[in-house]
């Protein structure tokens, strides 16, 4: 299927805050990428499946998470234009997958398979290196996120959100917020009264 040319344009702008990519390059990016749209409240990926994509968001938003054994559900991630999402454990191990990958909003995605990524990685090394920046910045992302739940208030944990995600803190319900934050929505609730209060002491 080809892309459209918006997806087009926002992968291509994309890689070009790494290294720029040129025409061979650019052609191969839209041979092996495909376009999808989904629907909000469908999945790409389910635990027990394997992951088969690395996913390029060009509109909407997704979270990753885990639903533990009583049934909770535990964000892990959001990610929403011009990121990317996958859970690159079940990805690269071609494991079943312990998380879901579902749209919060009606959205459009560029997907690439492993096979093909590997094939861009060894034809192309400028999106080996590009990808290896992406990776180590999710790396970086979550190295953070886990000293922050050891060491960190919730109110700080929800300042550290909104510095991660200025775009997403008006398009997340509470509940998904405070399913990140680990702690309960009338919690995080208190939380936003407090800093209002400061805001206007």
């Amino acid at each position: 299927m080809d892309l459209t040319i918006l997806a087009t344009s926002q992968l291509i702008e994309y890689f070009k805050q790494y290294f720029p990519l040129d025409e061979k390059e650019r052609y191969e990016l839209i041979r092996l990428f495909a376009e999808k749209q989904v629907k909000r409240r469908h999945y790409i990926l389910q635990q027990g499946d394997v992951c088969q994509y690395y996913t390029f968001v060009v509109t909407g938003c997704f979270k990753m998470y885990h639903v533990d054994q009583k049934g909770v559900e535990h964000n892990l991630q959001f990610v929403a234009e011009s990121d990317w999402i996958a859970d690159l454990s079940s990805f690269y191990s071609e494991k079943p997958s312990l998380m879901y990958i579902e749209a919060i909003e009606p959205s459009t995605i560029l997907q690439i398979k492993k096979a093909d990524l590997l094939y861009l990685f060894i034809n192309h090394h400028k999106f080996d290196r590009n990808f290896r920046i992406i990776t180590e910045q999710k790396y970086m992302e979550l190295q953070n996120r886990v000293l922050e739940n050891i060491s960190s208030t919730g109110e700080q944990r929800y300042q550290s959100f909104l510095a991660r995600y200025p775009h997403l803190a008006s398009r997340l319900p509470n509940s998904q917020i405070a399913s990140y934050l680990g702690i309960t929505p009338e919690f995080l609730s208190k939380i936003r009264s407090s800093l209002v209060s400061k805001d206007k002491s």
